[in-house]
């Protein structure tokens, strides 16, 4: 083995030790640095600035989550529309026709939630 070849894995090996030993004493740091105070006020739940009312192990409607994963899903599905925007003249025909596979698969999507009343908020 060359002698270049073992000093490129002794720079890994010291960059992972660095790195490992950064990790541990910003823990330790931290851990020095940090008032410990436990105190009632401190395990209390605290939400927007209200008193929490009732028990917060109840039911909660799915129709919230499934609102929220289709805002992502499409939000996540428009940007990937950017970066085709940007060089739809070098795609040519296919890329044109892909994006309109694309956008039509988004649209059924949208008209099957649209359809199961999974857009309707109340």
């Amino acid at each position: 083995m060359t002698t270049a070849f073992l000093t490129n894995w002794i720079y890994v090996a010291v960059f992972i030790v660095a790195g490992a030993a950064m990790v541990v004493g910003i823990l330790l740091m931290s851990r020095l640095v940090y008032p410990i105070h436990p105190s009632p006020e401190k395990y209390s739940t605290y939400e927007c600035g209200i008193e929490p009312v009732g028990d917060s192990w109840h039911p909660f409607a799915v129709r919230y989550h499934i609102f929220a994963l289709l805002f992502l899903v499409f939000d996540v599905e428009a940007i990937f529309l950017f970066p085709w925007a940007i060089t739809f003249r070098r795609l040519g025909t296919s890329g044109f026709v892909e994006v309109l596979v694309f956008i039509a698969v988004l649209a059924v999507g949208l008209a099957y939630a649209w359809l199961k009343g999974a857009l309707e908020w109340v």
